[in-house]
This record gives structure tokens, C-alpha cells and sequence, in this order.
């Protein structure tokens, strides 16, 4: 028996299991997918630039194991962004890191609050950007407040986001430093950013944080690591209070594993799924589930965007990752500046992003073309280079009909039914998405870009943050899990992940993710 089995080597459980081997508990992490330090970085990034390879296949991604229905009325594609193995989703993420809003929290912004205050989190927010190595300027005005500065200096503005900066004064929107979990500097024995601009799918220098790093900081403090183990089930004593043991796979044989806690840290998606598949005679419905709430109000943030060309250069100090962007309407989506009206209605936060790396990829322009040498490089010349672009996130409201449950028809490589994403984008949404680029076209025409593209509201697509699967709750008949994380049902049962988030905010969750992990472990190292 070990004291605590964590399912998941992703972000949240490598935090987890990090923070307890340090408070001296003996830690196992199950973790379905591989290792992937077997396979250097810099040959994983060649991979992923030839020409045929989807980004998610560098990661192993597909087949039976990872198959998955998406019945809903909007269709989910759940393996563009997911990945199974150590480091998880960190492996190819943007690396975007932010701390919710005080407005978030308070369900001022998308219903419903938090059970937790910005004050609860604001501890456990500055250990997880020092853990990350957080690079930020700290000059966010519409930023809930700090403490201290970020713990690495921001990266420099890139060539584009200059541009953008007097377009954007010109009809009064503020801009701000986009913080990044990546080393602007040396920091905790990680290279700084050389700019090699393959960020996303595979960050080939190891300055993009990756969980893979606090995976083997824990593994030096004894935590044992065991992967492809994917967990199959959960089982309880008589009484259905506390989970005895995990059932898991490994090397083709069924094992079990017993501890005195269990903390599941396996993403928005698969933690709904696995205790679904723990349904007993103690748990009908799905262990921890008496509120029948396991796998509802799956929410996920929304792309809005808009771009286009330039009479002028604009990928100089192409970095591959976003440097600036602005908060401005986060809290109030629709205020107005004087050059952008304001709009009436219930609208969602919302972010802005402006994209250095816009524009088609040179190789791939070369491959459509029907012509060599001279006149090749000559069309490239032409084409490529004065592309421009804005993004931008939605927040999401979590609606109770947009869930994960189990697809009994199908089934993954151990023959259990897969996970079932019922999704669709609701109106609420779908205004903030077209307020959102409104403000862009009001921006890049202050620019004198030649707008081609618009991402809106019916061509949208999801941001991969799978929140709000088992949320926390005081009330016990509102949510799956307690503000300190553990299942309010089962004693010895804890979450972390964004499952546990009422409501996401319209900002990227890993830190947020971060810092609830650190507070989970402290409930679990008080609970052994």
C-alpha cells in the first residue's frame, strides 16, 4: 500500500505528487500514456514541421485507445489537442498563464461563484507561477492584483504587436504583456527561449514549461512513476466511503494498486469518464455522483478571430507565441471606447490576442505551387510576410446539456465504453463571439489591413480546456467536489483538474489548474 495513488502526470498530478513527496508521503503516479523524454525533442519538432503530420500524431494520439464519440449538436473534436503520456497537454501547449479574475470567481462574469475567493487562491497562484517560471511585465491594468512581479521578465514585444500598438491607441484600446510559462531566461535548470517557433505541438529547447520537469523533481524526491497504466475503474469498501483500491492495466496484465488517498488529475474528460465507470451497488449512478452531476456543464473556451494582409512587412521577430494582448472588456464586454460602440445584452468575458505568427506556413506554399526556382522564390516573395492577424477567447457558460457521458456502442482498446462529448455553442456565446469581432475589425482597419478571414460565431471552434466536469461546490447536491477538492461523497476520493471549475472565466487554465493542485495536496497531506 502506498499513501497516495495519483491518476494522471499531467500538470495537476505532477504538482501533486510533488508537494506531497516533499511533505514526505510515499507517492505512486498512474499514468496511461508513455514517457516521452525517449524520443528527443529535437527530432519530435522535425517530425512535426515535414509536411503530412498532424500535430497531435507527434503525440501519439488516435486508434482505439483514445476513441471517443461527440453526439452533440455541435461536433467536439476531442483528439486535436488531448494528450496521453507524462506532461500531458503540457507537452504541445500554448503556454499561456493566467490568474482567473476576481469577477470570475465571483460568478459575476458566467455564473455560477466559486466556493473559493480570489484571497483563497492567491497564496497557492504565486507557487504555481514560480513553478512554471512565469515571464510577465505585471503591467496588466484590468489584472486582479499581485504581490510580487512575475518570476522572469516578460519576452519583448514582437515586430507586429508595434503595429498593432498605435492602431490600437487610435481607437483607445489598451494593450498589455501576455504572461508565458516559457523562460525569457535560465531558470530552474531550463534553457532559456531560443525562438525556434514550433511552440505548438512540441517546444524543442525545454523553455516552455512542460510537467515533465516537475515529473522528474519528484521522481527524485521517490515518488514511482508508472506509465502505461491507464486506470480502468475505482473500487470501495462495502459502504461505498472510501475508495480501496484502483484497477488499472499494465504489460497486458489487470493490477490493483491500494492507498490511503486517491487525488485524480486525468483532465476534464477522462476523471467524469473513469467514475462513471466506477458505478457500483454503493455508487449506482457513478462513484461520487449522488448529485448526478459527474460529466455536466463541460465547458470550454471559444476562438474569435479576424486577419488579413498588410502593405508592409510584419513577420519580423517572429517568435511563435502571443507577446501582447488585452483585457480591456474582460470584465465589461460591452463597454465602448468612443471609435467602438458599446452593446447592450448578457455577454461573456472575453480576451483579446494579437497573432505574430499569422500567416500561411512557406513550406506549405511551396508545396501548392506549380513552379520552381526563380519564379517559385519570386510568388513566396509576394505572398508571404505581411500577413496579420487577432485572436481572441470566449468564456463559455457551463450549461447542465453540455456533458460527457458514456457511449455504450463503442469501446476503447480494453473494452470500455469511450467518453461521449455532448457539446453545442449557445447563443450567449455565439454575441460575445461577434462583439469580440467587432472590436477586432475596429482594430485592424485603424491598421490598414486588407481583412480576408473571420473566425465568428459559425465558424468557431473550441479552445481544448475541458472544464467543469465534477464542479466544486459547498452544497453537496450542486457539485461533485468540495472548495478544498476532495469528492464530497467519498472520503478518500480528491480531484484536481479543471473539472473542478464552476465556471472557466474566458482565460487559459493551467495556472488556475496549478494552483488548485497545490491546494488539493495540502488537503490530502492534513487528511494522511
Amino acid at each position: 500500500m502506498t499513501d497516495v495513488c495519483v491518476v494522471g502526470a499531467g500538470p495537476a498530478g505532477a504538482l501533486v505528487a510533488d508537494r506531497l513527496a516533499a511533505d514526505g508521503h510515499d507517492v505512486t503516479i498512474l499514468e496511461a500514456g508513455p514517457r516521452f523524454d525517449e524520443t528527443p525533442d529535437t527530432e519530435r519538432m522535425e517530425r512535426s514541421i515535414r509536411p503530412g503530420h498532424a500535430p497531435t500524431e507527434v503525440w501519439d494520439m488516435g486508434g482505439p485507445r483514445d476513441a471517443y464519440s461527440a453526439s452533440g449538436p455541435d461536433f467536439y473534436p476531442l483528439n486535436v489537442a488531448r494528450v496521453k503520456g507524462v506532461g500531458g497537454t503540457t507537452n504541445h501547449w500554448q503556454g499561456m498563464v493566467y490568474r482567473l479574475h476576481e469577477a470570475d470567481l465571483s460568478g459575476e462574469n458566467n455564473a455560477p461563484a466559486w466556493p473559493l475567493s480570489y484571497d483563497d487562491l492567491r497564496p497557492y497562484y504565486i507557487e504555481a507561477e514560480r513553478a512554471f517560471g512565469v515571464a510577465g511585465a505585471s503591467d496588466n491594468p484590468y489584472a486582479p492584483p499581485r504581490e510580487e512581479p512575475h518570476p522572469l521578465p516578460a519576452f519583448p514585444p514582437s515586430h507586429s504587436d508595434s503595429l498593432f500598438a498605435d492602431a490600437c491607441e487610435s481607437v483607445g484600446v489598451t494593450t498589455h504583456a501576455a504572461p508565458n510559462a516559457r523562460n525569457s531566461e535560465p531558470y530552474d535548470d531550463r534553457a532559456a527561449c531560443v525562438g525556434y517557433g514550433t511552440c505548438k505541438p512540441v517546444c524543442a529547447s525545454g523553455a516552455k514549461y512542460s510537467a515533465n520537469h516537475t515529473v522528474r523533481q519528484a521522481e527524485a524526491k521517490g515518488v514511482d512513476l508508472v506509465t502505461q497504466a491507464p486506470v480502468q475503474r475505482f473500487e470501495t469498501d462495502a459502504a461505498g466511503e472510501r475508495v480501496t483500491r484502483a484497477v488499472y492495466v499494465h504489460d497486458g496484465a489487470e493490477r490493483t494498486i491500494e492507498a490511503e488517498q486517491f487525488v485524480l488529475a486525468a483532465g476534464g474528460v477522462e476523471i467524469p469518464r473513469l467514475l462513471l465507470l466506477s458505478a457500483s451497488d454503493a455508487h449506482p449512478d457513478g462513484l461520487a455522483n449522488s448529485s448526478g452531476l459527474v460529466g455536466r456543464y463541460f465547458h470550454d473556451h471559444l476562438f474569435a478571430g479576424m486577419g488579413g494582409t498588410l502593405d508592409e512587412p510584419t513577420r519580423q521577430n517572429h517568435v511563435g507565441f502571443i507577446t501582447t494582448e488585452s483585457h480591456q472588456f474582460y470584465d465589461d464586454p460591452g463597454a465602448g471606447t468612443g471609435e467602438i460602440p458599446t452593446r447592450d445584452g448578457d455577454l461573456a468575458p472575453f480576451k483579446l490576442e494579437f497573432l505574430n505568427y499569422a500567416g500561411p506556413s512557406p513550406v506549405a506554399m511551396a508545396l501548392r505551387e506549380d513552379t520552381w526556382g526563380d519564379e517559385l522564390r519570386d510568388r513566396l516573395a509576394d505572398a508571404y510576410g505581411t500577413h496579420i492577424a487577432m485572436g481572441g477567447l470566449v468564456g463559455q457558460p457551463p450549461l447542465a446539456r453540455n456533458r460527457i457521458t458514456l457511449d455504450e456502442s463503442r469501446t476503447d482498446n480494453h473494452g470500455n465504453p469511450v467518453p461521449d462529448v455532448v457539446w453545442e455553442v449557445d447563443e450567449k456565446t455565439r454575441r460575445t463571439i461577434e462583439r469580440a469581432n467587432e472590436i477586432q475589425c475596429a482594430i485592424l482597419e485603424a491598421l490598414g489591413v486588407d481583412i480576408e478571414w473571420t473566425a465568428g460565431p459559425e465558424d468557431t471552434g473550441p479552445a481544448y480546456h475541458h472544464m467543469g466536469t465534477t464542479r466544486m461546490s459547498r452544497d453537496p447536491d450542486a457539485g461533485v467536489v468540495r472548495p478544498d477538492c476532495r469528492t464530497h461523497d467519498v472520503g478518500n476520493l480528491w480531484v484536481a483538474s479543471s473539472s473542478v471549475f464552476p465556471n472557466g472565466g474566458a482565460l487559459n487554465p493551467t495556472l488556475t489548474i496549478g494552483a488548485l493542485a497545490l491546494l488539493c495536496a495540502d488537503g490530502v497531506d492534513a487528511s494522511l
